[in-house]
């Protein structure tokens, strides 16, 4: 079957998850993360996050998204975020139905915030007409597939903390944006002293399963109940702990995320030796956004399925994953080619 440029979420899973799913199935273990499994795998993120580091096993990345921002907000609080940002445009309204309180979405140039984007946003701080800036919620890599910078990043939260706000990461793709800077995970996060991150595993090799890390011990204490309140309390949760022990002993999420990010690469070089005209910008990670004319696009996704991003702008989005291959790219390129040419 071909392989599908829809999202990274249609991939498979990578033989060495599989293999460490089998081994948790091995025999029986005592539930809720009371076994040797999740022992281990809270173990590995504290080799890669810091000791003074703190993991939570979840199951889907909207439950660990709700679950990271409701440690820091009360209901008269507010969620600074890019308009883009999966909690503002994919979760159905799960942080403000869940939370109650209210998102600040934030007009972005490439998804990503600035200081001075959202600086506007502060100036009702203390006043009791206004809901109250709590939290800033970072997307790496962004929802239009750009990465932020080390610097931009380190700005930013710099900021935020000097404002008296938190700093969420949804780091469904982080792993995508530490390869495109060639850094570690620590270096994306604890080094610049966020206070929570959303790790997504999903979309990088993983069957199924998320992690929360707080990074101050100070904030831990919460967590299992509003984990358990948010049914995101795993009984068997060995079978997503798991997963994370070769994503990071054996470098899976590295090694996955680079193959994904070069693909794209592949992809966009191949498209633009031809039709150069269609693409609209060089990809930072996995994804590549491409401007069709409708009627063609729509032809196309009937064939094979992929996002529309922008449809009045007639903007649509091509994800690699890291299963492909160069003979996937150059099916796909095949295909594009066929059809706008």
């Amino acid at each position: 079957m071909k392989k599908s440029f829809a999202s990274d979420n249609n991939s498979g899973v990578h033989p060495e998850i599989l293999k460490a799913i089998e081994r948790a199935n091995s025999e029986h273990f005592i539930s809720y993360g009371d076994d040797p499994y999740t022992t281990e795998a809270k173990k590995l993120f504290k080799e890669v996050f810091g000791e003074t580091t703190e993991t939570f096993f979840f199951l889907t990345g909207t439950g660990s998204n709700v679950s990271a921002l409701q440690a820091f907000t009360n209901r008269f609080q507010a969620i600074i975020c890019p308009e883009t940002a999966h909690i503002n445009v994919d979760e159905c309204g799960a942080v403000e139905h869940a939370l109650g309180v209210k998102l600040l979405d934030v007009e972005t140039i490439e998804g990503k915030l600035t200081r001075e984007k959202i600086e506007k946003y502060l100036h009702f701080i203390g006043d009791q007409h206004h809901v109250q800036p709590k939290i800033l919620s970072i997307t790496q890599a962004t929802e239009l597939g750009t990465v932020y910078s080390l610097k931009e990043l380190e700005n930013l939260i710099d900021f935020a903390h000097k404002n008296d706000l938190k700093v969420h990461i949804d780091g469904a793709r982080i792993a995508n944006a530490a390869v495109k800077l060639n850094c570690s995970l620590r270096s994306l996060t604890t080094d610049l002293g966020i206070d929570v991150l959303s790790l997504g595993g999903t979309k990088n090799g993983m069957m199924v399963g998320e992690a929360v890390v707080l990074f101050n011990k100070s904030d831990i204490d919460n967590m299992p109940f509003i984990r358990k309140q948010n049914m995101q309390l795993i009984s068997k949760m060995r079978f997503i702990s798991a997963q994370f022990i070769p994503y990071f002993k054996d470098n899976l999420w590295y090694n996955n995320a680079k193959q994904a990010n070069e693909m794209a690469l592949l992809l966009y070089e191949k498209l633009f030796s031809v039709v150069p005209e269609i693409l609209v910008s060089k990809p930072e990670a996995n994804a590549l956004f491409v401007k069709l004319p409708k009627a063609i696009a729509s032809k196309m996704q009937k064939e094979r399925f992929f996002y529309t991003w922008d449809e009045t702008e007639g903007i649509y989005r091509f994800m690699t994953s890291f299963d492909m291959v160069d003979d996937d790219i150059n099916d796909f390129v095949g295909f594009v080619i066929s059809h706008v040419n």
